[in-house]
């Protein structure tokens, strides 16, 4: 028998569905300022999944955008846990309610195995969250941080 959850990180997604999520950053990231990053791994180290998102979020440098805007979506997938952490600025606009919306919602994917298809619909609702408080200004907006997926172990 063989189980998802004996996968590696990078091998748990398919190459469609690994450009499906990265393409779903760059259309988000098309219309704000803001940044988005997904990092999926198999175990956490913490037994809250938002008290490690914290720590990779500082680890990731994600503090370092310009107006305090970045997102970071969190999977790990043996232990069947994630979290949604926004930075400073962003969390201030969108309050807890929000993120745990967001968190329910890609819980209801995820319970589908439609793994994929729930990270990009996350994505693309917190880049539509991310417009309406941070737009896109093509003369002052750059990419700040990669689109690439990190994984971890």
């Amino acid at each position: 028998m063989f189980s998802i959850f004996k996968k590696k990180p990078q091998d748990f997604f398919s190459q469609k569905e690994k450009d499906q999520i990265t393409e779903a950053i760059k259309r988000a990231e098309t219309k704000t300022s803001g940044e988005i990053r997904v990092f999926i791994e198999n175990k956490c180290k913490y037994p809250d999944a938002l008290d490690h998102a914290k720590e990779l979020f500082s680890e990731l440098k994600m503090e370092a955008t310009q107006d305090r805007n970045g997102v970071l979506i969190y999977v790990a997938i043996k232990d069947r846990k994630l979290a949604v952490y926004g930075d400073k600025s962003i969390h201030e606009k969108l309050g807890d309610e929000y993120w745990n919306d967001s968190v329910k919602n890609m819980i209801s994917q995820f319970t589908g195995n439609n793994y994929a298809k729930g990270i990009e619909d996350m994505i693309l609702s917190i880049g539509y969250a991310l417009k309406q408080h941070f737009p896109y200004n093509a003369d002052t907006d750059t990419n700040e941080l990669s689109d690439e997926i990190v994984f971890g172990k």
